[in-house]
């Protein structure tokens, strides 16, 4: 446990962690009852609970709200990165905007007084609403000046972003023959599924978890194993040969924005913005795998609550 008045640890995103300290603080002075009364809040908190109408910033829709500023340190953020992006520029949502982990991995172009930076989804922002983010330093830094505080912005999702090489696939540790688990990573466009078949049989339906991780229950054998990926906007890519190796990262040669979608019920794309991406975090990595661009997903569910 971290004493009052430390921060916490380099894993713990620093909005959990003082969220989490309020929690305590308020739990001290409170009864059985009034325990047993939050207690499921609690776990919803610090679980990444999604809120029944949630949803990541896609196609054109402009958001207008305020942005503070944190440092995550080495933490990946509650996407479950390896690390934060070599350039440090990234941004933690609230938890209608994260959805669950929804929103991880893709980018977001925030513009304020100073002017307009291009981030990452890393992190969910327990203290923040509807209408607020949370940028990094270095990214508060390019639009604001820091003795602000918070800055009076607007943001927007970034379709089809220009990336750095193919998808990235990351076994969790743990996973086994008998408990599929993958994070896909580099994919630019919020994800909206991920099926994956090992040696035999055919494309088994992955659960997305607030971790950022992908999990079948029941696992797929040993592997390798073929996963397809498809995002929000319907483009759609198929990797074979990925390996049951954890805690590693399986670099792909094509990438999901370089897919065809089905012309159908998909949001029309503003055009991309001639602004460098984050890289991606490198640590040590698998042999390439084989990807296929595949198009034809089925309609995606634009459902609003």
């Amino acid at each position: 446990m971290t004493a009052p008045g430390t921060a916490p640890d380099n894993d713990t995103p620093v909005s959990t962690f003082r969220s989490s300290r309020r929690v305590r603080h308020w739990l001290a002075g409170a009864g059985v009852t009034a325990l047993a009364a939050v207690l499921g809040i609690t776990l919803a908190v610090r679980g990444g609970a999604t809120p029944a109408c949630a949803a990541p910033p896609t196609g054109n829709a402009v958001h207008k709200g305020k942005a503070s500023f944190y440092d995550a340190g080495r933490s990946g953020g509650t996407c479950s990165f390896p690390g934060p992006p070599a350039d440090r520029l990234y941004v933690a949502l609230g938890a209608s905007q994260y959805s669950g982990s929804a929103a991880c991995g893709s980018y977001l172009d925030v513009s304020g007084p100073k002017g307009k930076v291009r981030v990452m989804v890393m992190d969910r922002c327990a203290g923040c609403g509807s209408s607020k983010i949370d940028l990094s330093d270095e990214a508060f830094a390019k639009i604001a000046d820091r003795s602000q505080g918070i800055a009076s912005v607007t943001y927007r999702a970034v379709v089809n972003p220009p990336l750095d090489g193919g998808l990235t696939f990351r076994m969790k540790g743990g996973a086994s023959k008998y408990w599929f688990a993958v994070q896909v990573g580099n994919h630019g466009n919020p994800l909206r599924s991920v099926e994956a078949k090992g040696s035999s049989g055919g494309f088994r339906k992955a659960a997305r978890q607030v971790d950022n991780y992908w999990t079948v229950d029941g696992g797929l054998g040993p592997g390798p194993y073929s996963i397809r990926v498809t995002d929000v906007y319907r483009r759609q890519a198929t990797a074979t040969g990925i390996r049951l190796v954890t805690r590693q990262v399986q670099r792909s040669s094509v990438s999901l924005v370089s897919a065809s979608p089905t012309p159908s019920n998909s949001p029309s794309a503003p055009p991309t913005p001639s602004v460098a991406p984050s890289p991606t975090p490198t640590e040590s990595v698998a042999p390439t795998t084989t990807v296929e661009a595949l198009a034809g997903a089925a309609p995606l569910d634009r459902s609003r609550c």
